[in-house]
């Protein structure tokens, strides 16, 4: 039986990639699933349908060499707002901060849209002479 609250499912979700546990991931995932990850920039990968989705995510929770923690998590309704921190490395800076806002319908995931901080130099706009 599929979790009923936004909130029991984004628990679950974030579970998932914690515990290293992609069997947490069965059962929360809508037919019609699109998900967005964070790379490549500047719009990410984008996955559709509900066997592309859970494999993508069952490889990055079984992934034991990365770390990812939860910051917070907003509900709102059928949304959620996941702030996060992911390790993908052993380096002082092989990590990334990043946020995912999701979407659940009936019960099931239906949209996930990823997005992180970026490494590198991107020119404030003061710097480019834009207005703002």
């Amino acid at each position: 039986m599929s979790p009923r609250t936004t909130s029991e499912i984004m628990e679950r979700f974030n579970r998932a990639f914690v515990e290293h546990d992609p069997g947490l991931l069965d059962g929360l995932l809508a037919e019609d699933c699109v998900m967005e990850s964070v790379q490549p920039a500047p719009t990410g990968e984008r996955v559709e349908g509900h066997q592309a989705c859970l494999a993508w995510w069952t490889a990055l929770a079984a992934d034991r060499a990365s770390q990812f923690e939860p910051q917070e998590v907003v509900v709102a309704g059928d949304r959620a707002t996941i702030r996060w921190h992911y390790r993908f490395g052993p380096g002082p800076g092989e990590w990334v901060s990043g946020v995912n806002l999701m979407r659940v319908r009936d019960g099931l995931i239906v949209e996930a849209l990823g997005y992180s901080k970026t490494a590198g130099e991107v020119p404030l706009a003061a710097e480019t002479g834009l207005p703002g």
